[in-house]
């Protein structure tokens, strides 16, 4: 009998409500399935074992829905969630799907659009801080061009700094709990996105007034899309204690963003992954921001989401028995990572004393690191043989 790998509180899966919501609509073709009500997609997450429900305003209420329309959308929503026990611990805003952001939100070179979408975000910025949310997500998506004389990238950079100081003021005057984090996607739906990776994104930040509010939201298929080894940048945004949330799905190398349920991409990395957030330290949601394919019905939808945390949990499972398996705590011993975790200069050491050190060169030279076999190690238990 296969294992149940039941979801509990303590693992904090949760999901958008864009991503069993999704319709199936692309660019070759229409929708594949009916849109579905927020309270009921609540309802089949909660059954599923998520911890949480997040959304973007437009997720919930329409565009141009009127004051009693967005208040009855929301009591609906808050309702359910309530019901069933969820929480929502990240909300973000949609500055991508109308016509008015074609070119943008914060960096459109229409300063009506950079106006509206600042008010915009701010009214949702107080929902979410009343809904009790923790993470604020900004997803640029629009935030860049298709040539290089459509836009002055600096300046856009000024007007991307300019929007987030506003933000980070208006959430400090308000007395808001709420950190922002920022999403990086190098393209698709703008040939070229400002701040493409974590790295860009990290350094970005360092920009702004107040820098302390601000981390990363960074996504497995958005990285890998850059060619870019997700843990590894992921285990930097760890060290520069950025990383404030994460969106989990797959991924099969640079193309298309695919938005595969987790582990159905690239699974040494899946492993990888979560093997990191789990020997790290990471307290945030394990947040799943994938896609179902149009070719699934309601129940394939959430076969889908349910393929999302079983397959979480597996790689838990696979990760603490590779971490406690006294064969590959002797092969890291081999590999020398003990000794990288010592500092190269010892207390009280200078430059001068290892300008003098004398060093068998030749011995050095032919030290193998044995590599090969920890990584067979882990391969080992990522396939179930050990």
């Amino acid at each position: 009998m296969a294992t149940e790998y039941k979801a509990t509180p303590e693992d904090k899966f949760t999901f958008g409500l864009w991503t069993v919501g999704w319709e199936g609509v692309d660019v070759f073709g229409g929708a594949t399935r009916p849109a579905m009500d927020p309270a009921h997609a609540v309802g089949r997450l909660a059954e599923i074992g998520a911890y949480g429900v997040t959304f973007h305003d437009n997720d919930v209420f329409a565009f141009d829905a009127d004051q009693g329309a967005r208040e009855a959308a929301i009591k609906s929503f808050r309702d359910a969630v309530d019901a069933h026990g969820l929480k929502v611990p990240m909300v973000t805003t949609n500055t991508f799907s109308h016509p008015i952001f074609k070119d943008g939100g914060f960096t459109s070179n229409d300063r009506r659009v950079r106006r509206f979408a600042l008010g915009k975000i701010a009214k949702n910025i107080d929902l979410a801080a009343e809904l009790g949310a923790e993470t604020y997500v900004f997803w640029g998506g629009r935030e860049g061009a298709e040539s290089n004389f459509a836009k002055n990238i600096g300046d856009a950079l000024d007007r991307f700094r300019e929007g987030f100081n506003t933000l980070t003021a208006y959430v400090k005057e308000q007395g808001y709990d709420l950190r922002f984090a920022i999403e990086p996607k190098p393209n698709e739906p703008r040939g070229d996105i400002l701040l493409p990776t974590i790295g860009h994104a990290l350094a970005f930040i360092e920009s702004l007034e107040d820098s302390e509010m601000v981390g990363l939201n960074p996504e497995v298929g958005h990285e890998e899309m850059a060619g870019l080894n997700f843990a590894a940048g992921v285990a930097q945004a760890l060290w520069h204690g950025k990383l404030f949330h994460i969106d989990l799905n797959g991924q099969h190398g640079p193309r298309f963003d695919q938005d595969l349920r987790f582990g159905a991409g690239n699974l040494r990395g899946a492993f990888n992954l979560v093997d990191l957030l789990e020997s790290s330290g990471y307290t945030g949601p394990r947040h799943f921001d994938f896609k179902p394919p149009r070719t699934e019905d309601e129940e394939g939808v959430f076969a889908s989401a349910a393929g999302c945390i079983r397959n979480y949990l597996i790689f838990k499972e696979r990760a603490a028995a590779f971490r406690a398996d006294p064969e590959v705590k002797a092969a890291m011993e081999r590999s020398g990572l003990d000794e990288l975790a010592t500092p190269t200069l010892a207390e009280g050491e200078s430059l001068a004393s290892v300008r003098e050190e004398s060093f068998d060169i030749d011995a050095m030279a032919k030290h193998g690191f044995a590599f090969e076999q920890l990584d067979q190690l882990a391969m080992d238990h990522l396939l179930g043989v050990r």
